[in-house]
């Protein structure tokens, strides 16, 4: 009970990386709003969590909707500690100059814009409250760029360099802002960042420049957050935990 009387709010969590954090937080004691797009999803997952779990319809990159949902997760559970800025899009891996200005700026909105509109809703919060907790997931494609993903790898390096200094900048507030960079993971944007089909043999060609042998998993991101998320990390602030199995060694 890691996250006892804790509330948080995770985004993109009807799904992959963001539902595996949704699951360790209720497992450890936490209220959870699930947060997505896909309303069908996030509610699907916020039944199966149980009592402890709303869901959240949400345009990351509108921030009138970001502002409904954090309202709402105060209206429902009384208080905000923890934010995990989880929602994220790319290209498909192709060469860069195959990727439209819509496409570009898609990624910046769900990637970037929608942690300015979390910071500008939540920070008024957090000093009248008296602190909080911001995770924002990157990417090793933010440090250790692979080819054919330009535009996303650079969206990920400013969300980054964002968390850092957000840190420096609010931690006289006591609020708390680190970053989690996963390698390639097992989750529904997989093909678009392999930009081939997902067979046994293309995957075995992407695990083969990661170290420990494997893809990255939503367990792997989600003792990730629980531990950044839980008062154990509360003298850390600014930091970019690589989820990586080596692969930005």
């Amino acid at each position: 009970m890691r996250l006892e009387g804790k509330t948080a709010l995770v985004t993109g969590a009807a799904s992959g990386f963001g539902r595996g954090i949704a699951e360790a937080y209720i497992r450890e004691g936490a209220r959870v709003a699930i947060v997505d797009l896909n309303e069908e999803g996030a509610r699907r997952v916020a039944e199966e969590l149980g009592d402890n779990a709303i869901a959240l319809r949400c345009d990351v990159s509108r921030a009138e909707d970001v502002e409904a949902a954090v309202a709402a997760t105060m209206e429902a559970f009384g208080r905000l500690d923890i934010v995990v800025n989880n929602a994220g899009w790319t290209n498909p891996n192709r060469p860069l100059m195959e990727t439209d200005e819509a496409t570009f700026r898609k990624i910046y909105d769900i990637n970037v814009v929608s942690i300015f509109h979390m910071t500008k809703t939540c920070v008024p919060l957090w000093r009248e409250q008296g602190g909080g907790v911001m995770l924002n997931v990157g990417s090793t494609a933010g440090i250790r760029p692979r080819p054919g993903l330009t535009w996303y790898n650079s969206s990920k390096g400013a969300v980054n360099l964002m968390t850092k200094s957000l840190a420096v900048e609010l931690a006289p507030d006591r609020i708390r802002v680190c970053g989690i960079a996963p390698v390639m993971g097992v989750t529904g944007l997989l093909e678009q960042f392999m930009g081939v089909p997902d067979t046994p043999e293309n995957r075995a060609k992407f695990i083969a420049t990661i170290p420990l042998g494997r893809l990255s998993e939503p367990r792997d991101i989600a003792n990730a957050a629980l531990y950044l998320g839980s008062d154990e990390a509360e003298f850390i602030t600014g930091v970019i935990l690589e989820v990586d199995g080596g692969r930005t060694v």
